[in-house]
């Protein structure tokens, strides 16, 4: 499918974004998903400076979907089943800032889907403690360098076995069960 320029974005923290990209770009009406990193000081951030956690920057996925296949609120949905929403140090083993959970919101639409499903997920009886997940404006989004884009695909062997060894898939099973 062509990239239009006008499909709308969604920008989403969920930890590491090797997993967070492998997980969106399932989704039916997903027409790209890129890792980077967004809502920082440091221009240009390198894999490097996101992880010493000194950039504000956290590991994110943007995605540009197709409206008429793909709502907003669908990718919210799929955001809060695929992350520890209650882990404000950041997500499964990955620790630090540069790893929690973030929505940034492109537009006070997003904005106001984003914190109303933020309050069905309080409201909803999965968690046991309260949904840490920020809601932020979104600023700038800055491409991950080459290799980790599609990361899952070019090394699926590492893939796996991080994704595995993080805990990621074992909480999610325990939450959702066959949701995800």
């Amino acid at each position: 499918m062509e990239i239009v320029a006008d499909f709308p974005r969604a920008t989403f923290a969920g930890g590491c974004f090797w997993c967070t990209q492998a997980d969106f770009q399932k989704l039916d009406g997903v027409v790209k998903v890129t890792s980077g990193y967004t809502g920082g000081h440091t221009e240009n951030p390198t894999y490097e400076e996101v992880c010493s956690g000194r950039t504000g920057h956290v590991e994110a996925v943007q995605i540009v979907y197709d409206p008429r296949r793909l709502s907003y609120e669908q990718l919210l949905d799929f955001f809060w089943k695929h992350i520890d929403p209650t882990d404000a140090g950041g997500q499964f083993v990955d620790r630090g800032s540069q790893y929690r959970s973030i929505i940034f919101y492109h537009n006070e639409e997003q904005r106001a889907a984003a914190e109303s499903s933020r309050l069905a997920q309080a409201g909803s009886g999965n968690f046991k403690k309260s949904i840490a997940t920020e809601i932020l404006p979104f600023s700038k989004f800055y491409e991950a360098e080459t290799y980790h884009q599609d990361f899952d695909k070019k090394n699926p062997e590492r893939y796996h076995n991080y994704r595995f060894f993080s805990g990621r898939d074992q909480f999610l099973a325990k939450i959702w069960g066959k949701e995800t």
